[in-house]
């Protein structure tokens, strides 16, 4: 497909084969913009097995200068946290009354969280909720005894990621509103962090490539020395 006359002359922008992080949001941010404000984008090839489930890498976290966007929570809790959770942003709380809204077919949100003692309630929303990477689970993040604490982090931006059936995981961090410095505070806090969870089992370079793009920008490959990607 070919592709349009901004993605072209954004393209030129592109002369080395490798930036550092620093450079590469510059260089970004020099390409000729859209009208809307771009999510800003890092993507990592990583050094893991993802057919073996120890390797896969799943969770969530909330970046030093945010997101730059607010997101939508629906809150799984006992009825007496319900009132804690719609004040803390919740679009939705309850327990029994919740679960039959979603069975029902309400699905206005984008994340949901869960204390602990609505697992068993909220396994039944499985099949509804799994294949849209809605169900809340311990690995992502989105279940814990706070949900009011819970609700405000995700209703503010908090990062959730997942790597793909490649080994790669792709992730926003910013606007391209955001100042060049909070990019690349939130670019370095996102690699020290996957830098923590690697899998124990994972074995050989864990980073092995990454690219910093924006919604209708070509991708900058990043040097990863520029990175803590750690030893």
């Amino acid at each position: 497909m070919a592709h349009g006359k901004r993605f072209r002359a954004a393209q030129k922008e592109v002369t080395k084969p490798l930036y550092t992080i620093e450079d590469a949001v510059k260089i970004l941010k020099k390409m000729p913009q859209p009208k809307f404000d771009q999510s800003v984008e890092l993507h990592f090839k990583l050094g893991i097995d993802p057919k073996n489930s120890e390797q896969n890498i799943r969770g969530a976290v909330s970046l030093p200068a945010g997101l730059g966007r607010s997101r939508k929570v629906a809150a799984f809790c006992p009825p007496e946290m319900a009132d804690d959770a719609r004040k803390a942003g919740a679009v939705e709380a309850g327990a029994d009354d919740l679960v039959a809204k979603v069975q029902g077919g309400w699905m206005d949100f984008d994340v949901a969280v869960a204390h602990p003692s609505m697992m068993q309630k909220v396994a039944k929303l499985g099949r509804v909720l799994g294949p849209q990477g809605k169900m809340p689970t311990p690995k992502a993040g989105t279940v814990g005894p706070d949900v009011g604490k819970l609700v405000a982090e995700f209703s503010a931006g908090k990062l959730e990621y997942r790597n793909d059936a490649g080994g790669n995981v792709h992730a926003i961090i910013g606007k391209m509103s955001f100042k060049e410095a909070a990019l690349v505070e939130n670019a370095r806090a996102l690699v020290e962090h996957i830098r923590r969870v690697k899998p124990a089992s994972a074995k050989g370079q864990y980073f092995q490539k990454a690219v910093l793009s924006a919604t209708m920008m070509p991708g900058l490959n990043v040097d990863l020395k520029s990175l803590p990607i750690g030893a």
